[in-house]
This record gives structure tokens, C-alpha cells and sequence, in this order.
């Protein structure tokens, strides 16, 4: 059929009402959100913004509703899809934006593509990557991996992706939303070392949309945190530096990593080469699960306090 693509839609989305078909791949994908209110009556008040990609630049995509739990977990990042019937809409100006990996492509900010049940009813069709043709012209997914040696020189609020092996996982811990609120977030800290430093990467993983994954982070297990923000405690002298999951931020561990887009990363790849040389017996007696992980850690003494 006939396809339009992202660049063609900002320039005419004013002056249509139908749309071609628009082929994509999803690059970004953020955590499932819950807008539900007691006065408002709607089945399923579920939402999750994904960054779709083709030739022409990347636009954010907005899937509602009981579109939701149907296709959430099936688009991937990585993804390829072919939609008709969706409608364009100005795009929300308080959301937030992960960082693209691809510093060139072009961002299209003012509008964002929805995705409904009804009014009209979206079609929405996964594209099986053994089937994607090379002069489709879509975008790979590209990735920002770091390595623990050069985390120290990156400045605050960075974004980035790391792999690493888990050698230490603390319990899941609660923190109020907002101050009086009954709602929380809920995270867990873990370290993991990547053979480049001494010093483990310290991550602040908040439950993303991935309960499967989050709860099964053991010591042992290969990690990879994408959409990462480094984070620099500038009040403490030797400025401990970690890093904290972002609205946008994916996690797999060992068992989740076949056919992610990052396996062909070079910084993946020197990783995997490292744990080759590395004894697992060895490792293992350096591995701590559990119990209550203070951070930043007070002072060793009061003077200092």
C-alpha cells in the first residue's frame, strides 16, 4: 500500500484528516503509566509513550488504554510496525525524553502519533525482522554503553547504558512518591563490575514496567540498564557518582539478553570477551544478596558528620 513517513506527516498533519500507513521501528520505550481516578470512568486508564524511527527523523508514539495491556509487552525496542488508522496529535509538552543514541537524526517535538481502541480503531501490525527489507531505509537502534572507568568524567544528569555482572543486589525498599502521598515508588539498589575499575557501577533501579525482570536480579547474572542518569553526590568529598533508572530505562538480565539489539555492541562484546577470563568460583565469593544498603553512606566518624 501506499506509505507516507514521519517528515511528510509534520509537514500535512494539519491539512488531513486520513492518514497513509506510516512503517517505523521503535527506538525508546517508557514504563506503563496508570492515570486512573476515582471520577473517571474508564476501563482500562493505562498509557506508555514509545520513540518511533524511519528514515526521515523520530516522533513519539502514545499507545492507550486497553491497547495497553494487548500490545505493551510485544513492542519491543527494536520492534518494526506498520500502522493505519492512527491519528496525529499535538504532542504533550510535559513529558519526558530519552536521550537518542544517534546525535543526527531528526526529532519531529511539536507532534506525536496516537494509538486508540475506537474513534477510529488503530490497526497495528509487528513486522517479523527476518522480514524487514534494507530499502525500507529504517534506523538501527543504537546504543550509548559505558564503561566503569570512564563513568567518574561524565557530567551530572547524563544519559547512558551499561552491562555488568551483578555482585551485589539489595531487598526492594519503598519511597513516597511525594511527601503525604499514598502512593510509592519502588527500587532496589545493585552493584555490578564490568573489569575496567576497581570500583562497581552503584545502580538505583526503580521498578520499571518489567516486574518479571526486576525481581529476579540476582548476584551472577549479566545486567544491562539502558537510558541510565548518572548521578553525582557533589556534597560528599569523594563524590561517589551512581546511576538511576529514567522513565525511558530497560533492564534484562541472563535468560533475557537473546535477540536484544545490544549483543552486537562493541562494549557488550569486550564484556562478554572479560567474563570469559574470568573464574566463576572467584566471583562468586565476592557476591553479597539482601539487607538494608545505606547510601549515600554517613561519615566514618562524628567530626566528619
Amino acid at each position: 500500500s501506499k506509505l507516507t513517513n514521519l517528515g511528510h506527516l509534520e509537514m500535512t498533519w494539519r491539512s488531513r484528516v486520513r492518514f497513509h500507513p506510516l512503517l517505523v521501528r521503535i527506538l525508546h520505550k517508557s514504563r506503563l503509566k496508570y492515570y486512573g481516578k476515582p471520577e473517571k470512568k474508564i476501563d482500562m486508564p493505562y498509557q506508555a509513550y514509545f520513540e518511533v524511527a524511519d528514515g526521515s527523523g523520530m516522533m513519539s508514539m502514545v499507545l492507550w488504554n486497553s491497547l495497553c495491556p494487548e500490545w505493551y509487552h510485544s513492542m519491543k525496542v527494536g520492534t518494526v510496525l506498520l500502522l493505519d488508522k492512527y491519528t496525529i496529535k499535538t504532542s504533550y509538552p510535559f513529558k519526558t525524553h530519552p536521550t537518542p543514541a544517534d546525535s543526527q537524526m531528526k526529532r519531529f517535538a511539536t507532534i506525536e502519533i496516537s494509538l486508540n481502541v475506537r474513534d477510529p480503531p488503530t490497526e497495528i501490525s509487528i513486522i517479523p525482522e527476518e522480514m524487514v527489507k534494507p530499502e525500507w531505509g529504517l534506523p538501527e537502534v543504537k546504543y550509548r554503553f559505558i564503561t566503569r572507568a570512564e563513568l567518574d568524567d561524565l557530567p551530572h544528569n547524563h544519559s547512558c547504558d551499561v552491562i555488568g555482572l551483578v555482585t551485589f543486589v539489595g531487598r526492594a525498599e519503598r519511597a513516597r512518591k511525594r511527601e503525604h502521598s499514598e502512593d510509592f515508588w519502588l527500587y532496589r539498589w545493585a552493584h555490578a563490575i564490568d573489569g575496567t575499575s576497581d570500583q562497581p557501577f552503584i545502580l538505583e533501579l526503580f521498578a520499571t514496567s518489567q516486574p518479571d525482570v526486576f525481581e529476579r536480579i540476582h548476584p551472577m547474572t549479566y545486567l544491562v540498564c539502558t537510558q541510565m542518569r548518572v548521578q553525582g553526590l557533589t556534597e560528599n568529598p569523594s563524590r561517589t557518582v551512581y546511576l538511576t533508572t529514567s522513565n525511558e530505562s530497560q533492564i534484562f538480565i541472563t535468560g533475557w539478553h537473546n535477540d536484544q539489539p545490544y549483543i552486537k555492541d562493541a562494549k557488550v562484546k569486550n564484556f562478554l570477551q572479560w567474563m570469559n577470563s574470568q573464574s566463576e568460583a572467584d566471583q562468586i565469593k565476592k557476591t553479597v544478596i539482601g539487607g538494608y544498603y545505606p547510601f549515600p553512606r554517613p561519615p566514618d566518624s562524628f567530626l566528619k558528620y
